[in-house]
């Protein structure tokens, strides 16, 4: 007896059908089909009939809306490559300053994320606006190289990355749990884009020496034409693949963090204990106040990327007291930088640098207050991880709105 007539005299038997199924699923398929058009009103096979095509419904549906993001990343890829382009030749004639380049990317990237989720109109027009007002406002600046016009530069990429999670988040801008997802993004994509371009210099390097032995040196003209290009596009090819959810970031995020907290943990003790040793002080050494804070903002760093690769987990761990340790540790740090620039602001006075620093390290103290004291309550059992992480992702805006201060003010406050 064949396999389609198996399927009729079962109609009636639900678990006879779901064994035969479950033996020969290919084969229950396609006899299926003969079944149910001899028997066209049986219930049974109804269902059974929703059952079998649904599935392929939605891989139909998950397939078509694959290719129609891979298209336009493609798309937004080769668009960005093309305006790096061109934004690097107006900065070859020193018409415009580099850090135009950031609009050959960021506002990209922002668009792949609008298009994948659609927000409102109101947080479309603030991003557009902004994005707008920035290229323009950063172009009516002078070519100089003023302290304030520098520091425009500087904080100008940190209010974009800021727009940029914005358009990540769309109409959820207020949800913890979604600006964690971006900065768990964020991780993801330097991992990925790191590891693309080690292979994409790599490249490079085995194309320039290919031509060198036919006597060629193309460096100039691969550099212009390809590497910044190429450098450009594979920003927007990295974040299509983090978004979609790719498998080797995500496992390796986690262990990054792992590794490197303790042992950024390890370097910063030897480091301070070898400065005190030594007897380096930073409230008369300019140069060292700077590269503490350089320390200080490495240390914010890895702690974050650490904090947002932890997960939800309510089991405390070995890792939770390295964050901490690393946390009390550039408190530290940052208290001894505050002491040193309210030095040298009451000994030398004002100048734009010092008001920046100033800033920027206040804004870091509260902040690492904030977390500190989220990770004790958490270390006691008095709270959830929710807490840390909302004292890292809600204090986003702060660093965006004093980016964005620091970018449009100083250059007109200190002309």
């Amino acid at each position: 007896m064949d396999s389609n007539n198996l399927i009729i005299e079962n109609m009636a038997n639900p678990r006879e059908l779901e064994k035969m199924f479950r033996k020969e699923p290919e084969a229950f398929k396609k006899s299926f089909s003969y079944a149910w058009e001899q028997n066209p009103d049986s219930k049974i096979l109804a269902v059974w009939y929703e059952r079998l095509h649904f599935k392929e419904t939605v891989h139909t549906e998950k397939a078509s809306l694959l290719q129609k993001d891979f298209l336009s990343m493609g798309i937004l890829a080769i668009l960005s490559g093309i305006s790096t382009r061109i934004l690097f030749h107006f900065v070859e004639q020193q018409e415009i300053a580099p850090i135009n380049l950031v609009f050959g990317i960021l506002p990209f990237i922002a668009i792949f994320f609008i298009t994948n989720n659609t927000p409102k109109k109101k947080v479309l027009y603030t991003l557009a606006s902004s994005f707008l007002i920035s290229g323009f406002f950063l172009n009516m600046l002078p070519l100089e190289h003023k302290d304030s016009i520098i520091l425009a530069y500087i904080h100008l990429p940190i209010f974009l990355w800021v727009l940029v999670g914005l358009a990540f988040t769309g109409n959820e801008y207020g949800r913890g749990r979604i600006r964690l997802a971006y900065l768990k993004f964020n991780g993801e994509f330097c991992i990925l884009y790191a590891s693309m371009a080690i292979s994409g210099m790599l490249l490079t390097g085995l194309t320039m020496q290919l031509f060198r032995f036919v006597g060629m040196d193309i460096s100039e003209f691969y550099f212009k034409n390809v590497v910044l290009f190429g450098a450009a596009a594979l920003a927007i090819v990295a974040t299509y693949l983090v978004s979609r959810n790719l498998k080797l970031a995500k496992n390796i995020a986690p262990y990054i963090a792992k590794i490197f907290s303790p042992l950024v943990m390890a370097t910063l003790l030897v480091y301070l204990i070898t400065v005190i040793w030594v007897g380096k002080n930073p409230f008369l050494d300019r140069n060292f106040l700077l590269s503490f804070n350089g320390i200080l903002l490495s240390v914010l760093a890895v702690t974050i990327f650490s904090i947002t690769e932890s997960g939800t987990d309510e089991k405390k761990n070995i890792s939770d007291f390295i964050n901490f340790g690393l946390i009390v540790l550039a408190l530290i740090i940052d208290s001894v930088a505050l002491s040193a620039i309210v030095f040298r602001l009451s000994s030398y006075g004002i100048t734009p640098n010092r008001l920046a620093v100033l800033g920027v390290n206040i804004l870091i103290w509260a902040n690492l207050i904030w977390i500190m004291i989220a990770y004790m309550r958490f270390l006691q059992n008095k709270t959830g991880p929710s807490n840390i992480q909302d004292a890292v992702t809600k204090y986003l805006p702060v660093y965006g709105l004093w980016a964005a201060f620091v970018t449009f003010t100083f250059p007109l406050i200190f002309y």
